[in-house]
């Protein structure tokens, strides 16, 4: 699938992500620095109806937050790990076999980690005000 998107329709973008996806727990969010990941992330948690603050797991590498069906929703942030063990000793590993979802960036950082079920989404910037979403179901 391929979703074309900017910021004033990010939401769009998002829901048809998430019906797209449906049933599917980890998500792999791939692209550059800049390209969009983070922001999408955020759109996607608005869509799941989260009511905690979203921001950046660049530090924290996990931030949990609660959906509105009260479910639980990890976004995490590999950038800062610099291997698997690392990751294991952070908590991802748990997080991602959870059965909870899953949205995490920089996953090539430790690719080991994750589930064989893993849904790998690609970034790109498309434009100066778009960017382009690419995922194979």
């Amino acid at each position: 699938m391929e979703v074309i998107f900017s910021l004033d329709t990010i939401k769009e973008a998002a829901a048809r992500f998430l019906a797209d996806t449906a049933g599917r727990k980890v998500f792999a969010f791939h692209g550059e620095m800049g390209a969009g990941k983070t922001t999408f992330i955020h759109a996607v948690c608005e869509a799941l109806h989260v009511q905690d603050t979203i921001s950046s797991p660049t530090f924290s590498i996990i931030n949990q937050y609660a959906a509105g069906d009260g479910s639980t929703v990890y976004h995490m942030d590999l950038y800062r790990i610099r291997d698997a063990q690392e990751a294991i000793n952070a908590g991802v590993e748990d997080c991602l076999y959870s059965g909870d979802t899953c949205l995490v960036e920089w996953p090539e950082r430790a690719p080991a980690v994750f589930p064989p079920d893993t849904l790998h989404v690609y970034l790109e910037v498309a434009g100066a005000n778009t960017r382009k979403l690419n995922y194979k179901l």
